[in-house]
């Protein structure tokens, strides 16, 4: 891969985590300030993500792969995001922001996709150049959080910027995706594919092995917990008084760029099932800080909670994602992604932001909520879920562990 060739690739990663953390941040912020949206209503805004992750293998296995240039697909996809952007900004209340935001996260969803690929179809060693381009766009993330924060937008109550920032960032990356190296369809448009080549239930006999069936059932329950953070950590820490949250919450992706750099040492010392267990460890600790954590002498534990999203994000799924890579083999790897993609992204995170929501309109007070009490909910529920997958997860042998490190 050449360096104008990796440019452009880095430029199209940065843009495409740019306009995610753009407005995702801080969305559950804006609704309940702004529009006066309940947390069942934030859960389902959110809630439109695993809609996305859903349908998005169709999108892709259905038409991109098969029928235009996977280029040309993103770019329509962004340019028509703009679009869904713009309008979201404009909204008056829920009612007609969820619409949206709705249609925009069933078009922004594929684009994840896309991206990898585009990317992976212009390199040679995958393995060796797709994380030097991957980290831009974490990098694009981490931007678009400082910026909201410098800006001071949550303070002076002009989120709907937000969407406005990320309407112009989605906009220049669909005019530039036309730009990009031309990436033909990868299927025959006359192949024959089912419903279950898309959704990778060809790995559905993974199951039948007793500790990945605990690993699915953990990676789709512990996204229950997982989704109170997505949700509600901005709208928390805003309503308690941490001045610029959004810039602060980027110290998150910060860590997971730390800890990705660091898992192959910690995965050759500790293993499958250490690695898999203290990422789930470090969700329930996580909710434990936020609920004693304060903006005085117990800021502290507010900083430790959002730094642990490196622990929690990369020990359990980046873990998890190696794991399941070594276990299907060649035959089933990539149908065995698409199950867990679909298990967590879509089945677990779906329950997970519409019980979150549930949850803290349970906890609202006179003047907010009881986040005490809301956040001791999902660290229990990640504790239990370590204390099971403790009795029932039994570490791969050495050479599933070898073959990817």
């Amino acid at each position: 891969m050449n360096t104008g060739i990796r440019i452009q690739l880095s430029v199209m990663m940065f843009l495409e985590f740019f306009v995610w953390g753009a407005w995702f941040v801080t969305m559950g912020t804006y609704l309940g300030v702004n529009l006066k949206a309940s947390g069942v209503e934030t859960g389902l805004a959110y809630q439109t993500q695993s809609i996305g992750a859903i349908l998005a293998p169709f999108i892709v296995g259905l038409i991109a792969d098969r029928f235009f240039p996977a280029q040309r697909i993103l770019g329509v996809l962004h340019l028509a995001g703009a679009g869904m952007m713009y309008l979201a900004s404009t909204a008056g209340d829920f009612a007609s922001f969820y619409p949206y935001i709705l249609i925009y996260m069933i078009l922004y969803m594929p684009t994840l996709a896309l991206v990898n690929s585009i990317s992976f179809r212009q390199m040679q060693n995958p393995e060796k150049e797709f994380p030097n381009v991957r980290v831009l766009g974490t990098i694009g993330w981490i931007v678009a959080g400082i910026l909201i924060g410098r800006l001071n937008w949550e303070q002076e109550g002009i989120l709907q910027n937000t969407f406005l920032m990320a309407a112009a960032a989605s906009l220049a990356l669909g005019i530039f995706s036309f730009t990009l190296p031309h990436t033909p369809p990868a299927r025959s448009r006359d192949e024959k594919l089912t419903t279950r080549d898309i959704l990778g239930l060809d790995a559905l006999g993974l199951l039948k092995n007793r500790s990945f069936l605990t690993f699915f059932i953990g990676s789709v329950l512990i996204c229950i917990p997982l989704s109170f953070y997505y949700n509600f950590t901005n709208p928390f820490l805003n309503e308690i008084g941490v001045e610029r949250a959004a810039e602060k919450m980027s110290l998150g992706q910060a860590s997971e760029v730390l800890f990705l750099l660091l898992l192959p040492w910690f995965f050759m010392r500790f293993g499958v099932k250490k690695m898999l267990l203290i990422g789930m460890g470090a969700w329930a600790l996580r909710y434990v800080l936020f609920a004693f954590g304060d903006v005085d002498s117990g800021y502290w534990m507010l900083i430790l909670g959002i730094v642990l999203h490196g622990i929690c994000f990369d020990f359990f799924f980046v873990t998890g994602q190696i794991y399941t890579d070594n276990l299907a083999g060649e035959k089933f790897k990539s149908s065995a992604q698409g199950l867990i993609t679909l298990a967590t992204y879509g089945v677990g995170m779906f329950i997970g932001y519409l019980v979150s929501g549930y949850v803290v309109d349970a906890y609202v007070t006179g003047d907010g909520h009881d986040w005490r009490s809301i956040w001791l909910i999902p660290g229990g529920i990640a504790l239990a879920i370590v204390l099971v997958f403790l009795v029932a997860f039994r570490e791969p042998s050495k050479a599933i562990l070898d073959n990817r490190l």
